[in-house]
């Protein structure tokens, strides 16, 4: 198990950071995603890294019309 902070670079609103947070666990090998109220930017997914490349989480963040970048990565 791994662990990743997903930046998005947009300023979004609590529904937009909802429907990318509820988006990532759909990913095969993906356990948790979470962003907090107090830092609406930063994301913490728990991802196994023998399922899933880190860098599917920017290619989900952009499909929904955002920028994202690991950090730590």
């Amino acid at each position: 198990m791994s662990d990743v902070t997903l930046h998005i670079t947009e300023e979004i609103g609590r529904d937009d950071r909802e429907k990318l947070r509820d988006s990532i666990p759909n990913l095969d090998g993906v356990m948790a995603a979470d962003v907090r109220d107090e830092k609406p930017h930063l994301m913490i997914i728990d991802y196994d890294p023998e399922i899933v490349d880190a860098r599917k989480f920017i290619e989900v963040s952009s499909n929904q019309g955002l920028h994202g970048q690991l950090v730590g990565f």
